[in-house]
């Protein structure tokens, strides 16, 4: 198809270029998954981060666009990866919430996943904490429907200072990323501790599974672990990188 391998370039570079990090398993040290960051190529104002762009993209069809951008890469970086022997569960798209709200988004991921002979298991949804602000009954039906297809959400930021958590229990998220702000708790005293093991239970409670941001010791990751949270991303784990530099098997 002349679509596939077909993206818009910038001075010889994507107009869209995904970033990597690993979302590793504490038990073990391994990386379980890969979180994806996207990186704009623009020609006028140069490389734009997802804080910059995120929310203006999101207020027009621009969203939509970069969407179908950002999963076609990395179903195509999924194909690479297995190629090298890479070893992960999966890998993360980011996907505004906006676009939960509509049927045709179940039909047009399955598609793509089909069309690039990628199982779906290998997708991952990350949804921004702005889910929890909405109020639309299609939102939690569209994930659980496509989580029936094998897609895995998560949502990310959970736990932060401006966090309507008790919303969570309303949407049928796999994963659910903590903000920074909960491991940087950990340490201050027995009732910050008390804090982050209660946030950590919460999720696992509601069927979800934790996974810590922020992690930067190893002393941090050991009591994530003693609370029972199994994953965590950070320094610890490694920062974001370009494709050509995920290795053969790593994390292995």
């Amino acid at each position: 198809m002349a679509e596939k391998n077909k993206q818009a370039t910038v001075d010889g570079l994507r107009a869209v270029e995904l970033n990597y990090r690993s979302i590793r398993e504490i038990s073990s040290g391994h990386t379980a998954f890969y979180q994806t960051k996207t990186m704009l190529n623009s020609p006028n104002l140069g490389v734009l981060t997802p804080d910059i762009y995120r929310d203006v993209a999101e207020m027009t069809n621009q969203a939509d666009q970069l969407f179908r951008l950002e999963l076609i890469q990395a179903l195509e970086a999924n194909t690479t990866f297995y190629e090298r022997e890479v070893n992960f569960n999966w890998m993360s798209v980011y996907l505004p919430v906006r676009l939960l709200r509509e049927k045709r988004t179940i039909k047009f991921a399955s598609d793509y996943a089909a069309r690039y002979q990628v199982p779906t298991s290998r997708i991952c949804f990350e949804l921004s904490e702005k889910l929890l602000m909405e109020n639309d009954e299609q939102i939690p039906v569209t994930i659980q429907s496509m989580r029936n297809l094998g897609f895995h959400f998560m949502l990310t930021n959970f736990g932060g200072i401006s966090c309507p958590m008790m919303r969570l229990s309303d949407y049928p998220v796999d994963f659910v990323m903590l903000s920074p702000e909960v491991s940087n708790y950990i340490g201050r005293g027995e009732r910050s501790d008390n804090a982050v093991k209660s946030i950590i239970s919460f999720v696992n409670d509601i069927g979800s599974e934790p996974v810590a941001d922020g992690v930067f010791n190893s002393h941090q990751a050991e009591m994530l672990y003693s609370f029972e949270c199994s994953y965590c991303a950070g320094n610890l784990s490694g920062k974001y990188m370009t494709e050509k530099y995920i290795k053969q098997k790593a994390g292995s």
